[in-house]
C-alpha cells in the first residue's frame, strides 16, 4: 500500500528513524543489569529495535484524538438511538512498570443530532491507548474527550485489559482481567438507558 492509509485500513509501519546513541547506550544499561551482554551478536540490533519499538508505541503523543472527532454527520435518516462499538482491541504500557496492557473497548454513545464516523471512536482509542497509561485514567479519557467534542446525550466506555505488570511479574497471576467503566450524561443518570447500553455491551 502506497502513501497514506484510507480510513479504517491498518496503519503503515513506522518509518525506520535514526535512535540517539545516548538511547541506544541506556538500553545496553538496561540489558546490563538485567544479566547479558548487550555487545553478543543476538543483542547487537536490539537496542536500536527496543527504542523504534518504543517510539511506536508510544505514538499517541503524537497526535490529538480529539482531532478524530472534528468530522460528523447529520443526514443519518433520524436515527436517535444509542451507537455502540464493540470489542476493540487495544495495546497499551503501564506507567508503573511500562508492562504491557492489553485487552478490549465498547465505546458507546447517544447522538444528539450529530454522529461520526464509526472507525473514529477506535482512533480515540488508540490515540490515547498508545502512551504510557493507567487503565482507569485511560477509561476517563476516552469518554471524556467523546464527550467534548461530540456533545452527546451520554457516553459509556467500559475497558477490560490483562495487566502485565501483575500477570508476568509481581503476584504472577495470569488470567485476571480488570474491568474499568466511566458513565456520562443520560448513562449515568438514568438507570433504566444504563442498563440498556450495558445489555448491548454484553453486561
Amino acid at each position: 500500500m502506497n502513501g497514506t492509509p484510507e480510513d479504517g485500513d491498518l496503519v503503515s509501519p513506522a518509518p525506520k528513524i535514526p535512535v540517539p546513541v545516548a538511547v541506544q547506550e541506556a538500553v545496553k544499561t538496561l540489558i546490563r543489569w538485567a544479566g547479558d551482554d548487550p555487545d553478543r551478536e543476538g543483542l547487537l540490533d536490539t537496542p536500536a529495535r527496543v527504542a523504534r519499538a518504543w517510539k511506536e508505541y508510544a505514538r499517541g503523543y503524537e497526535e490529538d484524538p480529539g482531532e478524530h472527532l472534528s468530522r460528523t454527520f447529520e443526514e443519518v435518516g433520524g436515527y436517535d438511538e444509542i451507537v455502540l462499538l464493540k470489542d476493540i482491541p487495544f495495546q497499551s504500557h503501564c506507567e508503573h512498570h511500562m508492562a504491557p496492557i492489553i485487552g478490549k473497548a465498547h465505546i458507546a454513545y447517544l447522538p444528539n443530532e450529530r454522529v461520526v464516523g464509526i472507525s473514529k471512536l477506535a482512533r480515540v482509542l488508540h490515540g490515547f491507548a498508545r502512551r504510557l497509561q493507567v487503565q482507569e485514567r485511560l477509561t476517563a479519557q476516552v469518554a471524556d474527550c467523546i464527550c467534548e467534542h461530540l456533545h452527546p446525550k451520554g457516553v459509556a466506555v467500559v475497558i477490560e485489559a490483562s495487566h502485565a505488570c501483575m500477570t508476568a511479574r509481581g503476584v504472577n497471576t495470569p488470567g485476571v482481567m480488570m474491568t474499568t467503566s466511566r458513565m456520562m450524561g443520560v448513562f449515568r443518570s438514568d438507570e433504566r438507558s444504563r442498563k440498556e447500553v450495558l445489555a448491548l455491551m454484553g453486561y
